[in-house]
């Protein structure tokens, strides 16, 4: 399957993630020490909601579409619409940013990015975007082996985004592990959030149990299901696995999941915001 996020650009889940994302960045931000932020799977950073691709699914105006224009939004949740607006100034939702120009609007001119993109056309089209910013490089190679050549870095804090298009299903998951292993050994005083896709919840529990062992300092869970999970053929919901998460990221996300699930969802969505392994 050749996945391209132009499809699916502003649903529910990249909604959950780059709530997740900027969240965790504004955390890292409390402190002035710079820190570093590695996207593995990166797209090509910016997509056109009124292009072709997006207005045949109506998935973005199905996500952020409906958030637009609200007031009285959880923090987390106006945080995200608010950096979506910059690429919006005229008021009017036609693009939205990727992972890594949502990181980019949180980090300061001491933090550091690298994103990754291995689809030819999506990378060059990432390398584009990120050009004419001096905290960003764009990388045309593979993600998780990105988790060993570009780890550890100079700085001490920061996060590894692993958001793989899952291709290959359930078989990914492996892999997304593997990639966090070597993130965690390699750079230890970091953390890694990985988006997982919500289809049949029973699916999951395997990952989860093998994810546990990874996380010493702490393994954070927050879904949103717009439907039940009771369909293996469509993406009921999605996921974040937080690998050792800044301090009070739960409390900033808690207000956030109920809002989504009522604003996004269909009859019977729900949300889950639970520690696998409590941080000590």
């Amino acid at each position: 399957m050749n996945y391209r996020h132009a499809f699916h650009a502003g649903n529910h889940a990249d909604v959950l993630k780059h709530i997740t994302l900027l969240a965790w960045l504004d955390a890292l931000a409390s402190k002035d020490s710079p820190y570093f932020v590695l996207d593995t799977h990166g797209g090509r950073g910016h997509y056109a909601l009124d292009a072709e691709a997006a207005e045949r699914t109506g998935e973005g105006q199905a996500g952020i579409g409906r958030l637009w224009g609200m007031h009285g939004l959880p923090t987390a949740v106006h945080r995200l619409c608010d950096v979506v607006r910059r690429w919006n100034p005229d008021g009017r939702l036609r693009a939205y940013p990727g992972s890594p120009r949502i990181a980019l609007a949180a980090m300061r001119s001491q933090d550091r990015l690298a994103a990754c993109e291995l689809h030819p056309e999506e990378a060059e089209a990432l390398r584009a975007h990120l050009a004419d910013d001096p905290r960003a490089a764009a990388h045309a190679r593979d993600g998780y082996e990105a988790t060993r050549a570009l780890l550890p870095p100079k700085e001490k804090r920061g996060l590894v985004l692993i958001d793989p298009p899952y291709e290959a299903q359930e078989a990914e998951y492996p892999r997304v592990l593997e990639a966090v292993a070597s993130a965690l050994e390699r750079w230890p005083t970091g953390g890694v959030a990985v988006w997982y896709p919500i289809k049949q919840r029973r699916a999951l529990h395997g990952f989860f149990r093998q994810a546990t062992l990874l996380a010493p300092r702490g393994l954070l869970c927050a879904e949103l299901l717009v439907r039940p999970d009771d369909s293996p053929l469509r993406l009921n919901g999605s996921g974040m696995l937080m690998f050792h998460p800044p301090w009070k990221l739960d409390a900033a996300l808690a207000p956030a999941l109920p809002v989504l699930a009522r604003l996004l969802g269909e009859h019977h969505a729900s949300h889950r915001l639970e520690w696998l392994r409590p941080a000590p």
